[in-house]
């Protein structure tokens, strides 16, 4: 498709990963309202650098440049047959402008921006940041389409359902009880997939079953298989709303392929699993949202884990497009 971008421009987005400016996936850089009113675009990348919510390694602020850094290998799709650029178009829209300790003015900062997308019935593709970004991102969304219209699927090692950590409402392990807090999200329709280890405590544990959240821990993964596990993740979240929020905590992944994160939990998915995943649900269900968060690139080895969060992007875009391709998702939501 025509991209309307001058020839310099388009050079310098076409250089290789170590050259031109560090737009995701080298597409093109807007940073007006009035631009996305102008290009229209199918989706759109913002960058949400906060981590002031971290309660145990910092770093994940540096996590949207990282992901804008990732190696780029291509833009055709070698499972699905298709060129992803041909049937969505995607332009990175900058930042939110976070400001280091103050979460209410960066709060609003990440909410605004993403609203600006999301009200334009453009998908926000939202880059963390911690986890408690995904309170005003996926906020902005259910806020414009409606409370109750998004199932939120939830990929994690943590629930992020505490009613607060050390006080602090707006912890990277709080937000998913925000959301439903709020309404924006109910809690029937949110659905968590990879969850292990030691925390939460069990009233936490309480707490989600009586909001009758679907939860469903790395134990059934092991024991039933990935491919039965994500049968029931799409029909829950599914189970009333029109469309689907995905949120992907990347210490979903076992350390060993995500070690560049805030809180590593042993035991986690492998990206075959989670990357085939991501792209079932986006081919699948009606995709209006998306964040990837706690890239800590500090703690990262030979940029695996870089990569691998910048990948979840790419096998989204890839399942939007298969959607095009077919027909489907012609008219934007609404």
């Amino acid at each position: 498709m025509t991209d309307g971008m001058k020839p310099g421009m388009r050079e310098q987005l076409a250089a290789d990963d170590y050259m031109g400016p560090a737009t995701f996936g080298h597409r093109p850089f807007l940073t007006e309202p009035e631009e996305l009113d102008e290009r229209m675009p199918d989706a759109a990348v913002v960058g949400a650098p906060w981590d002031g919510g971290t309660s145990y390694r910092p770093g994940a602020r540096f996590g949207p440049r990282a992901l804008r850094s990732a190696h780029t290998p291509g833009t055709y799709h070698l499972d699905l047959e298709l060129e992803i650029f041909d049937h969505v178009d995607v332009v990175d829209y900058g930042d939110a402008i976070c400001r280091h300790g103050q979460w209410e003015p960066s709060r609003q900062a990440i909410y605004d921006r993403v609203h600006a997308v999301a009200s334009r019935g453009i998908v926000p593709l939202v880059l963390g940041g911690d986890h408690a970004i995904t309170w005003p991102a996926a906020s902005a969304v259910a806020d414009h389409l409606g409370h109750g219209r998004v199932g939120l699927i939830h990929f994690d090692a943590h629930a992020d359902t505490a009613a607060d950590v050390d006080g602090n409402l707006a912890s990277h392990g709080t937000p998913m009880r925000r959301l439903i807090e709020s309404g924006a999200v109910l809690g029937r329709n949110f659905v968590q997939v990879g969850l292990r280890g030691y925390w939460p405590p069990a009233d936490v544990v309480a707490w989600m079953r009586a909001q009758e959240m679907r939860t469903h821990f790395m134990q059934e993964i092991w024991e039933d298989g990935i491919h039965q596990v994500i049968d029931r993740v799409i029909l829950e979240a599914l189970d009333g709303p029109e469309y689907v929020y995905l949120s992907v905590d990347i210490d979903v992944l076992d350390p060993g392929f995500a070690p560049g994160t805030g809180t590593p939990e042993p035991g986690g998915m492998t990206p075959i699993d989670l990357l085939r995943t991501v792209r079932r649900i986006a081919t699948d269900t009606r995709i209006v949202g998306l964040d990837v968060v706690e890239v800590a690139p500090a703690y990262d080895h030979a940029d695996t884990t870089a990569n691998n969060g910048h990948r979840v992007v790419w096998e989204a875009l890839s399942g939007m497009a298969k959607r095009r391709s077919l027909g489907l998702d012609a008219e934007r939501p609404r």
